[in-house]
């Protein structure tokens, strides 16, 4: 069994050794775990999984060998950590409604509104409900609850997005990092960052330097003699933010191949993660920040650290809620005290060279009122994730 689990590993493109292997086994005939899946998990990931690059992918394989078990760190923890009753949110029924019935359902009226009534709601509700357009429950026409409609509301319980109307959402979120070995299925968008390159020679002088060479033996009678240079490194400094999690899950291959492409392509790359847009803090690790032990990079020390020469490329779909981008408390995950356009003004004004790469078609850009807003706020340095939008991109940082 272990044999056929070790070369699924394999398959699945995991560096996994013969010497891991045996320790797994070994760990197996001393009793380290007995009878548990969830143990079996942790035990062959420590054993056999030495960068947590990997733990995505681990977790993606073993999924697959041992069926049915789908994610388990997300089963092992609570999805909802809140104070409202697990009995409330429990789902009898989901409301499946036709585009006209839709049409008829009004949203209370503002942001402003929307907070207030749901406070209004946990002081007064007393019970669950299902199918109503009041109170927090399910499958019905109210802006709180989860497994219904509203075109504006507060997502409560509910494991994932469906409709992508919640303009905040209560759960606890689990995103995974973008896996930077992912192999690269368009050789052209490396061809298109290729355009920021600005080579300069750093470093000691270690590299032969074939012209000088020959010059410096034909002046020395035909002895050798030889000249050394320093090596040529890509120059440009690049802040890369990416998007994930909600409406980016339909683009994370994208994104991890231009996330892989710029690893390979810029020696001095920087990069944070930020879900819909950026406001006072940012973090690099997605499995540790799930648990709440991330480190939190605040956004203001990051404009401090980094210098003005860095070139800025944000990539997200800008798909959300308007109020995530103009409202303080806007974000669908905390309290933001400032607004996100507050922050995005910050960056650009410091990384005067800075795109935002979309991964949307950009025949859908005018349909959406947050991308036309997010393209004011760069000054229409919006580009689609396209071998030619990626092009005009690094045109514009240069």
């Amino acid at each position: 069994m272990l044999i056929d689990f070790f070369l699924g590993l394999k398959q699945a493109g995991l560096p996994v050794s013969v010497k891991e292997y045996l320790m797994l086994c070994e760990a197996m005939q001393k009793g380290v775990i007995y009878g548990s899946v969830d143990d079996f998990y942790y035990l062959s990931r420590a054993c056999l999984v030495k960068d947590e690059t990997n733990f995505d992918r681990f977790d993606r394989a073993f999924a697959a060998y041992f069926k049915g078990v789908e994610n388990l760190n997300a089963a092992l923890d609570k999805a909802f950590q809140a104070n409202i009753p697990e009995e409330w949110l429990r789902k009898l029924a989901e409301k499946l409604l036709s585009d006209e019935e839709k049409a008829h359902i009004e949203a209370l009226g503002g942001w402003d509104k929307l907070m207030e009534t749901l406070r209004q709601r946990l002081n007064e509700q007393s019970g669950r409900h299902q199918g109503g357009s009041k109170w927090i429950g399910t499958a019905g026409t109210s802006p709180f609850g989860a497994y219904g409609y509203n075109p504006e509301g507060v997502r409560i319980g509910q494991d994932k997005s469906r409709h992508r109307r919640a303009v905040k959402v209560w759960d606890q979120r689990e995103y995974r990092d973008y896996d930077d070995q992912v192999e690269l299925g368009i050789r052209n968008i490396q061809l298109a960052l290729r355009r920021l390159r600005k080579f300069a020679r750093t470093g000691a002088a270690e590299e032969l330097d074939l012209d000088g060479t020959i010059k410096a033996t034909a002046h020395n009678a035909g002895y050798l003699d030889l000249k050394l240079q320093a090596e040529r490194h890509n120059n440009v400094k690049v802040l890369l933010m990416l998007d994930v999690g909600g409406s980016m899950d339909d683009y994370v291959h994208t994104c991890e191949e231009l996330f892989s492409a710029a690893k390979t392509e810029f020696k001095h790359l920087e990069y944070f993660y930020f879900h819909n847009f950026i406001y006072e803090s940012l973090w690099r690790n997605n499995r540790l920040r799930k648990t709440g032990h991330a480190e939190k990079h605040a956004t203001l020390d990051m404009l401090h650290k980094y210098s003005r020469d860095y070139k800025l490329i944000i990539v997200g779909d800008a798909t959300m809620s308007p109020y995530e981008i103009l409202q303080p408390g806007g974000s669908v995950e905390h309290w933001n005290d400032e607004p996100g356009q507050a922050w995005l003004k910050r960056l650009t004004d410091i990384y005067r060279r800075a795109v935002w790469i979309n991964p949307t078609p950009e025949a859908h850009w005018p349909w959406t009122q947050s991308i036309k807003i997010t393209q004011d706020l760069m000054e229409n340095r919006m580009f689609p994730m396209t071998v030619q939008g990626l092009d005009r991109a690094m045109r514009a940082l240069i």
